[in-house]
């Protein structure tokens, strides 16, 4: 028996492309990715150029920008397609989101005419790779404490300094490196075969095993004037891309606990606990749709924002609220779900613990769950409470 979760009938806040929309990135992630995810996980590599250009052909990379090749989607339509790829995996949606809404949005909104041509064509098809440099070893909730810095030699840049836990850094083929000047923070457009660049691939993680992490490494990188995005000054510039990226997290967290939560509740239909089914217990029925209650919230969120955004209207304190909720409630449902597989959810059969662990790093990643607290805090008090 097919059970759906949508409890509060979601889909009839939803157009008829934004249907379609999910429906061929679902089909996709469930005949393409989910087949292979597991042997990805287990051996912590992904065939990411072969992925990058399928999902272009899809039309899922930067699809809600306008312009060079860009779908020009709405921004609920590319939420959801961000819900369906982190069903399968976060990793799968960390590559789609770094590569839209962080390297090419960059480029998209504060490039110049020549760097959007030059690149978002590609980017979009797949044919090239984008990763994005701001987080650093000692500087990631702090971003203006960064190290990496520019230096003017003629008509020339010089750039020297590292980055850390960059997504897509060692396949990539163009980085948006930011990095501190005279003039305040910059962005650079850096092609990744630039002599004095290098991208080591981070290795013996526990979290995102389907998903390609770097170091990134500018020793006396010489770049032209032209490098540099033209309309980015100071940290507006990077935090105002990680707004677009947190937006895709708002949906691709519900992706990952509504597969937990399938896979839950078909699991407990079928498994039999003392000569009846797991799912005829009133604990685990109360857990269950406890969880429900919760995905649904989620979506609900997320759909909510989608709208707002669309408006025009979406302010920051917002996208961390969805944030916030929809990554903090999603770790619990996995959680949850794998305390109803018992020892199974350990299992690389079942997908529950992947999506536990994957989302440790979702928790983290783009602003933490403390930074979004102070966020709203900030909102609600009008006091800043950073420092």
């Amino acid at each position: 028996m097919t059970v759906s979760l949508d409890l509060v009938d979601v889909d009839s806040l939803l157009t008829e492309e934004e249907l379609a929309i999910r429906a061929t990135t679902r089909r996709f992630a469930d005949e393409r990715l989910r087949p292979s995810l597991p042997e990805w996980f287990e051996s912590a590599t992904i065939p990411a150029r072969e992925l990058a250009k399928e999902l272009g052909a899809l039309g899922l990379l930067g699809m809600h920008l306008t312009g060079y090749g860009c779908a020009g989607l709405g921004p609920v339509a590319y939420g959801l397609a961000c819900l369906e790829i982190e069903a399968a995996d976060s990793g799968m949606r960390s590559l789609v989101s770094v590569q839209g809404s962080l390297a090419m949005y960059s480029i998209w909104k504060y490039g110049s005419e020549e760097q959007k041509t030059e690149w978002l064509p590609r980017m979009a098809a797949g044919e090239a790779i984008g990763c994005f440099g701001l987080t650093e070893p000692d500087f990631g909730s702090n971003p203006g404490g960064m190290r990496t810095n520019a230096r003017r030699d003629g008509d020339d840049w010089i750039l020297n300094g590292s980055k850390m836990w960059i997504t897509n850094g060692s396949v990539a083929d163009v980085a948006v490196v930011w990095a501190r000047t005279d003039d305040g923070v910059r962005g650079f457009v850096v092609p990744t075969s630039t002599a004095g660049f290098s991208a080591p691939e981070i290795t013996r993680k526990l979290s995102l095993r389907a998903s390609v992490t770097s170091e990134l490494i500018l020793t006396d990188v010489r770049l032209p004037a032209s490098a540099m995005l033209p309309e980015a000054r100071g940290l507006s510039g990077p935090l105002g891309c990680l707004n677009e990226a947190r937006f895709g997290i708002i949906f691709g967290a519900m992706g990952a606990a509504r597969d937990c939560l399938e896979t839950a509740v078909s699991y407990a239909g079928e498994r039999q606990v003392f000569d009846k089914p797991l799912s005829a217990y009133q604990l685990t029925q109360a857990k269950l749709a406890d969880m429900a209650v919760e995905l649904n919230k989620g979506v609900l969120l997320a759909v909510h924002l989608g709208r707002l955004k669309e408006k025009g209207s979406l302010r920051p304190e917002q996208v961390s609220v969805g944030k916030l909720n929809n990554v903090r409630e999603a770790i619990a449902i996995a959680r949850e779900c794998r305390t109803i597989l018992a020892a199974n959810g350990i299992s690389g059969e079942y997908p529950v613990l992947r999506h536990a662990n994957n989302l440790e790093s979702v928790l983290t990643y783009e602003g933490t769950s403390e930074v979004h607290q102070l966020v709203i805090g900030q909102a609600l008090t009008g006091q800043s409470a950073f420092r």
